[in-house]
């Protein structure tokens, strides 16, 4: 580090709380020698848990805005932290809902269209709080990016009904579903025969009641996603959405051979049942469709978007595999989320190769259309991938909430350590990506392998991440206002740690680890 970089570093790590400049200090006198079945990357010691506990009193968390459409069922699970018994009630609720003030779920329709004002209020022995909230009834959902989990990248073909119940019972009792993650997806590998009311697909073996399943998680508070293509069969081999049959009758193709793999005909058949699959998963209780094949188009993308409006159920519309920026103008406004890359691996090269490369995306997010540069590789176990380090995750994390990217983990659920929940439960750090605004952040700064992330967020401030993407220790990373567009005294609050830093004029700075990211918050004294 140059002279002149050193001393913004420690402007920066005198406001911090005494015991970080203790760590930056005695981390930097580690020495870089191997040992032994021990590594020399500084990665590798005690993560830091950076976010505090949350508070025994009572706090609501998530977005400040959640959108339905007339005449569909609504489930809204408020998130709430605190000492339990907690009542949880609220004013000026919409005519047709109903609280039920001991698990805060609210169920119910609401027949006409508006916004509707409410106000959270959650109270317990040691204190109370409120929460301003608005529902927005009409034609765009997923006015925030979704927050959940999806079985591929961890389960892959081995997911069975019993893993996904699993999985959802984990995310509640792991207290995850009150920081608002709220999404319970399956993926490839639980199709069946087509039967059934509307011939539509129906489970395997594997997933014997998926209405059954849907009534779980949503007894829960969660929420059930499912998946599909256009295609007669899915990538994985199972049925798809098209046939080579009017009936929809499907056999296993027996496909061919390539360097000992086996390859099946991916291509969309003549006979269509987007709408049949679209009225099974509405009477099922689905509230999330992951849509997945290539190229994506229009054509297929149009007539599952209608089946899927026409299902009398709001379900999130995801597609994969990924888009091409070409077709973006023509299938972006008529989905909720699209994959912008292709599969993310459990590395630091596949994960940032995705997250720092979304500026020319920009343009066609907005609320209800989200980019999504795939799922988290947070606390992942995949074969022959090294995961992420401590470091790598806060990176991983920061940049996702930072692009209002869908927040979809792959991990299992039940085997979360404390970093990984202290990880995913900041809810500073999360309201970067729920924020109402929904604009995406882009890259502002680059110098060297420090870069710098802005989004405007609706109450007028900017959060911004500092990242370090190089190999060579803890670096200084600058935010200058120029750059911000903004001017004057600003205040400064760490979001990760959730303390304020002090005000500071012209620009500010903060030591940045390697392959890490820092997130704060910058708004007018």
């Amino acid at each position: 580090m140059k002279p002149h970089q050193l001393q913004p570093v420690f402007n920066a790590a005198k406001r911090l709380e005494p015991f970080r400049l203790i760590c930056v200090v005695a981390l930097a006198a580690v020495p870089a020698v191997a040992q032994p079945g021990l590594t020399a990357s500084i990665n590798q010691l005690a993560p830091e848990i950076r976010t505090p506990a949350a508070p025994h009193t009572p706090r609501i968390n998530g977005p400040e805005i959640f959108g339905v459409r007339p005449d569909h069922p609504f489930l809204y699970h408020i998130p709430a932290t605190g000492d339990r018994p907690m009542e949880l009630f609220a004013d000026q609720l919409p005519g047709g809902l109903t609280l039920d003030p001991t698990t805060g779920n609210i169920t119910g329709i609401i027949r006409k269209k508006g916004e509707y004002k409410v106000i959270f209020h959650a109270k317990n022995s040691l204190g109370a709080a409120d929460k301003k909230f608005k529902i927005v009834v009409g034609e765009t959902i997923a006015l925030t990016p979704a927050m959940g989990w999806n079985s591929w990248n961890h389960y892959a073909g081995r997911i069975t009904q019993d893993i996904v119940l699993q999985n959802a019972k984990a995310m509640a009792e792991s207290g995850l579903i009150n920081h608002g993650w709220s999404y319970v997806n399956i993926d490839d590998t639980w199709q069946g025969a087509r039967g059934g009311q509307f011939q539509g697909l129906q489970g395997n073996a594997k997933f014997p009641d998926i209405k059954a399943l849907c009534d779980q998680i949503h007894a829960l508070g969660l929420k059930f996603g499912i998946y599909s293509t256009p295609w007669e069969t899915s990538y994985a081999g199972y049925p798809g959405g098209s046939s080579e049959n009017p009936g929809g009758a499907w056999t296993k193709p027996a496909g061919k051979t390539v360097k000992n793999k086996n390859i099946l005909p991916c291509a969309i058949a003549p006979y269509h049942f987007y709408t049949n699959d679209a009225c099974q998963w509405a009477a099922w209780g689905v509230d999330y469709l992951k849509y997945d094949w290539n190229p994506i188009e229009a054509p297929e993308t149009r007539e599952m978007a209608d089946a899927l409006r026409r299902s009398g159920r709001d379900i999130i519309f995801s597609l994969s595999n990924n888009l091409n920026l070409s077709n973006a103008p023509a299938v972006t406004p008529l989905a909720n989320s699209w994959r912008t890359t292709g599969d993310i691996k459990a590395n630091w090269k596949s994960m940032s190769d995705r997250g720092f490369g979304q500026d020319k995306w920009r343009k066609y997010s907005s609320p209800g259309h989200w980019n999504d540069p795939d799922m988290l590789e947070i606390a992942t176990k995949e074969r022959n991938q090294p995961g992420l380090t401590p470091d790598e995750e806060y990176t991983h994390m920061t940049l996702w909430c930072l692009l209002c990217a869908s927040l979809l983990l792959a991990n299992d659920m039940g085997e979360m350590d404390a970093f990984t929940k202290n990880l995913l439960e900041n809810d500073e750090v999360i309201s970067v990506s729920q924020d109402a605004l929904g604009d995406q952040a882009v890259e502002i700064a680059r110098d060297g392998d420090a870069r710098v992330y802005a989004k405007k967020m609706e109450d007028g401030s900017r959060s911004v991440g500092l990242f370090n993407t190089g190999t060579n220790g803890t670096i200084a990373v600058t935010v200058k206002w120029s750059d911000l567009k903004i001017h004057g005294a600003q205040k400064v609050r760490d979001l990760w740690r959730q303390k304020d830093l002090g005000g500071f004029k012209n620009e500010f700075s903060l030591p940045v680890a390697a392959h890490g990211a820092e997130l704060v918050k910058i708004e007018a004294e």
